[in-house]
Parts: structure tokens; sequence; C-alpha cells
């Protein structure tokens, strides 16, 4: 039973660490742009189907007109931080990955400060262009071009529409600091497109509140009987966060509800197996042996059983980055069960010594009288 208990700790342990470790190496990572100041225009035209994306051209040259606004771009739903997602599979070569696909100005860069790494941003004379300019990710450059540079390749979406990449940038985490940096690709805006109606607004330091009334205010009488709404992206990712930690959160509990079971299992059952074998532990100190070498037996003891339920533990557990199981580098399940056999031997350890120690304080002249 203790190598069932033990196991079934290790392999709940093994989940966790590995959640742990993944989320862990994520946020050490930078996100690839800046969201500090950014606002979020949400524009929703309702009923309103007349002159449409003539009017959102007009909203984007007011907002750009105030003093406040720094920059902003116009871009689809799946704005940074945001629930929304937008996929597609790219081809290039016979070689097809699947990507985020964000619709964005050629303001984006400049608005969210990130970092070009080859080539350059798309503009609008990028338009008269034969193929759709895009912008590209290094994770999308190195999975879909291997060892080729991306810039001036042509790539096809779906199989029909053809792009050419002009730029490439560092990393793109939209989805927060916890998640890796996917594959990521940004397209042209259309010049009469309709549907993306997000603006992402980067304001001047010391922006409050007030300006944010009178913006939804002023665009409120541009644009009669559509929905505004202005969110934060510090806000948005503060959301984000909380959806990845909660998880994480429940899993410890979980595992320390099973891990606290355990241990005092085996604080019970070494206390009892003490008291069981008295005479054997007074006979061994009648013998000669020191409270160290008495100590000593009971741990190794406790570590033999340790050793089995890990064993069997590391037959399944080697199987994820084996079979790269969730899709994640082997380096997370190797730490995580590494760190995982650190902690099921420190915890049985724990529990073995102080039943060790009252072990090898009995006297040999009181055990074998009481027998």
């Amino acid at each position: 039973m203790l190598i069932i208990e033990i196991w079934a700790s290790f392999m709940v342990l093994f989940g966790v660490l590995s959640l742990i470790v993944y989320n862990v190496r994520n946020y050490l990572q930078p996100v690839g742009f800046e969201y500090e100041h950014v606002w979020n225009l949400d524009l929703a035209s309702n009923q309103d189907t007349l002159e449409v994306a003539a009017k959102l051209e007009r909203a984007l040259q007011r907002v750009k007109a105030y003093p406040e606004v720094e920059s902003v771009s116009r871009m689809s739903s799946n704005t940074p931080f945001s629930a929304n997602q937008m996929g597609n599979s790219v081809t290039y070569n016979k070689v097809e990955v699947g990507a985020d696909f964000y619709s964005t100005d050629g303001e984006l860069s400049k608005t969210l400060d990130m970092k070009m790494l080859k080539g350059r941003w798309y503009q609008e004379s990028d338009r008269v262009s034969k193929f759709v300019p895009i912008v590209i990710n290094k994770a999308m450059e190195d999975k879909l071009f291997l060892d080729e540079a991306a810039i001036g390749k042509v790539i096809k979406v779906d199989d029909k529409k053809s792009f050419k990449v002009v730029g490439v940038v560092d990393k793109f985490k939209s989805r927060g600091e916890f998640m890796s940096d996917e594959p990521a690709v940004f397209e042209l805006l259309a010049k009469d497109d309709v549907w993306n109606a997000n603006m992402l607004i980067k304001t001047k330091p010391g922006t409050d509140a007030n300006f944010e009334a009178k913006l939804v205010k002023e665009i409120a009488v541009m644009l009669p009987g559509w929905g505004i709404e202005v969110s934060y992206l510090t806000e948005s990712r503060k959301n984000r966060q909380n959806l990845t930690l909660v998880p994480v959160l429940i899993f410890l509990i979980v595992s320390g509800f099973l891990l606290t079971n355990v241990a005092l299992g085996l604080f019970g059952i070494l206390n009892l197996n003490i008291s069981k074998r008295k005479n054997e532990i007074g006979l061994r100190r009648a013998m000669g042996a020191t409270e160290s070498r008495v100590t000593t037996q009971f741990l190794g003891e406790i570590w033999v059983l340790a050793s089995f339920s890990l064993l069997l533990g590391l037959i399944f557990a080697v199987q994820f980055p084996m079979m790269n199981v969730f899709d994640l580098d082997s380096e997370v399940y190797i730490i995580a069960i590494f760190a995982g056999i650190v902690v099921i031997y420190l915890i049985v350890t724990l529990c073995a010594w102080f039943p060790s120690k009252q072990a090898a304080r009995i006297h040999p002249a009181v055990a074998l009288h009481e027998e």
C-alpha cells in the first residue's frame, strides 16, 4: 500500500511540476511587445451597414489627432491578452505550420514597440504589391523555413491565398507571459475592411480616465448607434494571468493534500513498525549497533520502498518526453521528473527521521526486558 501511495503521489507531483516548470519557463521569456499605457478601443457597428469602412477610417484619424495619443493602430479582435484567436494553416515547400493570424495596419509595430529582427514592417505603399505583405515572428520562421531566410519568401495560406514575407519580429506572446511563443502572422488590413474594428491606442504617460470619458463621448457622437468599449492591456494581462494561475493552484492544493496523507501514513506505519520490533532493536543495540546505524537501517528501508515506487512511476513518466505528449519540450518533463524524485525522497526521509531517531534511542535492557 505504501508503494502504491508513493507512486500515486509521484505521478500527481510530476503533473503539477510539469505545469509549474512550463509556466515558469514561459514567464521568464519576454512577451515581445509593450503593453503599458496601451488601450483597446473596441467598436461594433451593430445595425449600421452604410459606409462602415469610411466611418472606421474617420474614427481612426480622429483618435490620432488627440494630443494625449502617441500612436494608434487598427487590428483584428484577437488583440493582446484577449480570449479571441484566429488561426490558419501556412504552407511552404511542403512544410505546413499552424499559426495565429493578426490583421493590422502599418502602425502596430510602433504602437506596441515590437522589435524587428529582419526586414521591415509593412506599409500602405505595399498594397500595390502582387502578394499581400506579411510580417511573421521568429517562432514562425524557425518552424516554417527551417534553415532558410524568410524575407522575400512567398507562402500560401490554406493552399489558396499567397503572401510575401517582408519582415520578422522577435517574440509575440499575445496570450500572456505564461503562454509559449507560438507562430504568428501579421497581415495588412484590406483598405475596405469592415470587420476588424479594434484600435490599440498608445497614450502618453499621465493620461487618465478623463481622456477616456472624452474619447468615448466624441466617438459616440461620430458613430451613433455603435457599441463602444475601452479596456486597458494591463488589466487584460492580469485577467489572463488569473486564468492561468487558478488551475495551477488547484493542482497544488490537490497534490499537497495527497502528499500530506502519504506523509501521515508513513509516519504512523513507521511508529507502529518500531513498536513491534523493539526486541530486534534491543538485540542489535546489545550487540553493539550504534544509534546512527539503527537510524540508517530504518531510513534505508523506507528509501527502498520509495525507490520501488519511483521506478514504477518513471516507467510512466518517461513516456511523456518520448512521445512528445501535449507538444511540450522534453526539458520540461525531465526537470519535473528529477524535481519529483527529489521531493519524494525528501518527504519520506523527513517522515522516517523522527521514528528512526526514537528507535535508535531505545535502551537494549529495556527493550529485551519488555520482550
